[in-house]
């Protein structure tokens, strides 16, 4: 890791061209080893098939894929080390199959016999720093080139510190690769520090074994991406698996097998660089379902024969029979392991009811947390509500290809759900399809929900500023009107009582004066009293101020008829309210649309109901929000009811609908 930070320090151009040309170098060494050992090979009149068996082979292919998937990594992410762990992985394994080769070389040759120590020993101790150090090192770094967590920084720090004693017992074995010929630096009591040796076998478990389970740290804490990498070395791993477990128990089984190692550093370097190929997740859901089925298949099968075989005591019999059973339960398992695989790798869009009740649990974090829950719970590389083409939640990384679900309430589109396809696909899945289109109708819901409650916020804004604006407007009526006139009466009061005796004229023009004033500020203070609640209210009620209004209205030559039963006792906040939307109803009705007849009619229920009927002329823009309209809605929203005004059959229709009891 140090050697790498030391190498990419520098990321200006220059940097740039020092870091490829030194990934390239070390590519190149380790291809000149590779290329030593062939001709090597060759030139000792070794076959192909002795190569092989004596790893040959398989040392110069780990040589050149590592180094080469390496190189890739180091040129596009010079400052993930993971290019350059494999690179030095793959420089081990070269040098190996060169020095194995040139020694085997030698001896027919007829090379000195401290040459072919030489060799000897550097074969000894350059492959194993490729698996006691590079290989666990890249497993617990892979993808990111960063430990999964703090603590884990120790563990990678113990795999370096503790990788001599893997080389060590590699080394120092007394082994002989050449008949007749033993390396430089071995340990003549080799066998007596047996506990070591398992001691270092041990480690190499133990590192190897950590990089696996940082693996699926990572896998379980990772996004959508991260987990797309992680899938490609572990669909390499499962094939690895596959191929290499006879090879390790069935003797006889073919080297090639050995061939399948360098898919994993294939499958780091795609992970690292272009882990979005393909929907790796489809591959690897396939891959681990039928590597289980097998594994299920062999063993149950070799199972039942032996107990069959022991039952009927006939070997054709037992095996017949055994054929008959796992033909009949091979379908009913693979459905199984096919539906426990496709949670893993897509979520819960095999089990739709599970996808609704993961996503009806974060209904009250509110619409971020409702399309996060979504997107995990059917994998999806993204998912997003849109309402009126905004964008108000959103989760994930926007993919190339998209695909839209409408969201319908009470038959009135919402919004859209928008989610992105994965990698590889082309249209949305009919599963996804059923799991979205049942997710549809709560979250259709929940966006309307948002979208009242947003509303109603916007409503109770729209009130506090209408009761400040009505203050302000008091304020200044008292100040700018009563104030200055009772300012005024209190003067000519005074100037009043002082010519009272000396010019009795003046006194009486005066006081003619103050009872003019007086009684324009008695109109102010009305109009003021009015404004706050109309003293027809008191003295009539709200049915009999209305026909006082109506009343009014008749004498200019428009007819109103008011049709109001009994009402029970309301709150004076109700009665206040409905007074001014009925006035302000019957008020546009005769200015705007010119009626000549207007109808009120009111009724208690669950509710207070007051209709306006006209039978005005509607032209265009007449009912286009206004003071007027606004005001009305406002009243009957401060109360928690409801008003709506438009054109009806025959003309205006205003309705509104209060509750008895004021909040």
């Amino acid at each position: 890791m140090g050697l790498s930070q030391v190498i990419i320090s520098d990321m200006t151009s220059d940097g740039r061209t020092r870091t490829a040309w030194l990934a390239g170098s070390l590519c190149g060494v380790a291809v000149v080893g590779v290329a030593t050992a062939v001709t090597a090979t060759v030139l000792a009149g070794r076959d192909f098939g002795y190569a092989l068996n004596s790893f040959a082979v398989t040392n110069s292919l780990m040589g050149v894929t590592f180094s080469a998937c390496g190189l890739l990594i180091a040129w596009h992410r010079p400052r993930n080390p993971i290019g350059w762990l494999l690179l030095a992985d793959g420089i081990g394994h070269a040098m190996s199959a060169a020095t194995g080769a040139l020694a085997d070389y030698g001896v027919r040759a007829g090379w000195p016999v401290g040459l072919e120590r030489t060799l000897v020993t550097v074969f000894a101790y350059a492959w194993p720093w490729s698996i006691g150090l590079f290989l666990p090192l890249i497993l617990q770094l892979f993808p990111t080139g960063r430990p999964v967590g703090r603590g884990w920084r120790w563990v990678a720090v113990a795999t370096v510190v503790t990788a001599p004693l893997f080389v060590l017992e590699m080394g120092l074995s007394p082994t002989r690769l050449v008949p007749g010929i033993t390396g430089y630096l071995t340990l003549g009591s080799y066998r007596d520090v047996t506990w070591l040796w398992t001691v270092s076998e041990v480690r190499l478990l133990l590192a190897v074994l950590a990089g696996l389970v940082s693996l699926g740290v990572r896998y379980r804490r990772g996004d959508d991406v991260l987990r797309r990498q992680l899938l490609w070395p572990l669909l390499a791993g499962l094939i690895l698996l596959v191929l290499t477990t006879p090879w390790a128990l069935v003797t006889g089984t073919p080297v090639y097998v050995l061939f399948s190692i360098p898919l994993v550093p294939v499958a780091m370097t795609i992970a690292i660089v272009r882990h979005g190929l393909l929907d790796i997740r489809l591959v690897v859901s396939r891959a681990v379902l039928y590597a289980l089925l097998t594994a299920l298949v062999i063993g149950a099968y070799l199972g039942l024969v032996v107990v069959f075989d022991r039952l009927l005591s006939r070997g054709a019999g037992g095996s017949a029979l055994a054929t008959v059973v796992i033909a009949i339960g091979f379908n009913p398992v693979r459905v199984r392991l096919q539906t426990v695989v496709d949670r893993l790798l897509y979520g819960d869009r095999a089990d739709p009811m599970r996808a609704v009740i993961r996503v009806g649990a974060r209904l009250g974090t509110g619409l971020p947390g409702v399309v996060a829950a979504l997107r995990e719970a059917l994998r999806m590389p993204f998912a997003a509500l849109r309402v009126r083409g905004v964008e108000v939640a959103a989760a994930g990384v926007t993919p190339v290809l998209l695909h839209t679900i409408p969201l319908s309430y009470g038959g009135d589109r919402v919004g859209e759900l928008v989610v992105g396809l994965r990698r590889g696909e082309r249209r949305l899945g009919r599963d996804d399809r059923a799991v979205l289109e049942l997710l549809a109708a709560p979250l259709s819901v929940a966006v309307h929900a948002v979208g009242l409650s947003q509303e109603l916020q916007a409503s109770r804004e729209a009130i506090v500023v209408a009761r400040e604006e009505e203050r302000r407007r008091l304020r200044r009526d008292l100040h700018d009107g009563l104030g200055p006139i009772l300012t005024g009466v209190t003067y000519k009061a005074d100037a009043a009582g002082n010519l009272l005796a000396t010019d009795p004229d003046s006194t009486r023009r005066l006081l003619a004066e103050l009872r003019t004033e007086t009684g324009q500020a008695i109109d102010d203070i009305r109009r003021l009293v009015h404004d706050l609640r109309p003293p027809a209210l008191d003295d009539l009620g709200l049915a009999g101020a209305i026909r006082q209004r109506a009343a009014q209205l008749d004498r200019d030559g428009v007819a109103v008829h008011v049709d109001a039963p009994e009402l029970p006792p309301l709150p004076a906040a109700v009665e206040a309210a409905a007074y001014r939307i009925a006035v302000e109803a019957l008020t546009n009705a005769v200015r705007h649309a010119g009626a000549a007849r207007i109808d009120v009619r009111m009724r208690a229920d669950d509710g207070l109901r007051i209709e306006v009927r006209d039978n005005g002329q509607v032209r265009p823009g007449t009912w286009s929000p206004g003071v007027g309209l606004r005001s009305m809605r406002e009243r009957a929203a401060e109360l928690g009811g409801t008003c709506t005004a438009g054109p009806g059959a025959a003309g205006g229709l205003v309705v509104a609908t209060l509750p008895l009891a004021a909040p």
